[in-house]
């Protein structure tokens, strides 16, 4: 076969869109050397959304493959991506700048109340005052008041040192690098994704080549 009709397509395994109908250009990547195909390939209507409101589904790549062969069958598919691909719809809304500003709020007073509620409760869980004071005692000969240079040490060691573990301050890195609380938004992602596919294929709610397409009309 002439490479000029092969198709290589790549997608990923999470997909968002915004708009209902739903097309392969919206889901995929392209490449061929034939450019004419392309355009082509893309308006090709995969998926009809129906009701309102944050909707996921899972699309088999045969379904994908089904697709483009119905329209064009002299073309060869050359799959480089994922073998399902899970696309997720939902409702462009721009939320008001105050309700924007209100939620970071939130989460930031929640997320300093949690930590600084973990942190006390492990301070007095080891009696880290007690330890201080024998400290300070063994080594200057006094008796602590409960504020001295340990205290001051101790808050901007973990100060400095939370820093360091989460890789950076606001937007500045310090290290290429993700930062831990990436890589596990990652994984609890991966995992969401893994779940989802799982349960498609179980449940047979899979968009796959044979299955009649529930979400309306013709391809286009």
């Amino acid at each position: 076969m002439s490479s000029d009709q092969i198709l290589y397509i790549k997608g990923d395994r999470n997909v968002e869109v915004s708009k209902q109908d739903v097309t392969l250009g919206d889901i995929l990547s392209f490449e061929c050397s034939n450019k004419t195909w392309l355009p082509k390939v893309k308006a090709l209507r995969i998926l009809k959304i129906r009701k309102q409101g944050r909707q996921r589904f899972v699309i088999s790549i045969l379904k994908i493959i089904a697709c483009i062969h119905e329209a064009y069958p002299g073309l060869e598919i050359q799959n480089l991506g994922e073998q399902d691909i899970i696309v997720t719809y939902e409702e462009q809304k721009t939320p008001a700048f105050f309700w924007h500003i209100a939620k970071t709020a939130m989460v930031v007073l929640i997320t300093f109340s949690g930590a600084a509620f973990s942190i006390m409760a492990f301070n007095n869980d080891v009696n880290v005052s007690k330890l201080f004071g024998q400290i300070y005692e063994l080594a200057t000969g006094k008796t602590t008041d409960g504020f001295t240079i340990l205290e001051v040490s101790y808050s901007v060691g973990i100060t400095i040192g939370i820093l360091i573990f989460f890789n950076h301050i606001g937007r500045k890195r310090f290290m290429v690098d993700p930062t831990p609380m990436e890589i596990q938004m990652r994984l609890y992602e991966n995992d969401i994704q893994t779940t989802l596919i799982e349960d498609a294929s179980r449940k047979e709610e899979e968009l796959d080549v044979g299955q009649s397409d529930p979400f309306g009309g013709h391809r286009s």
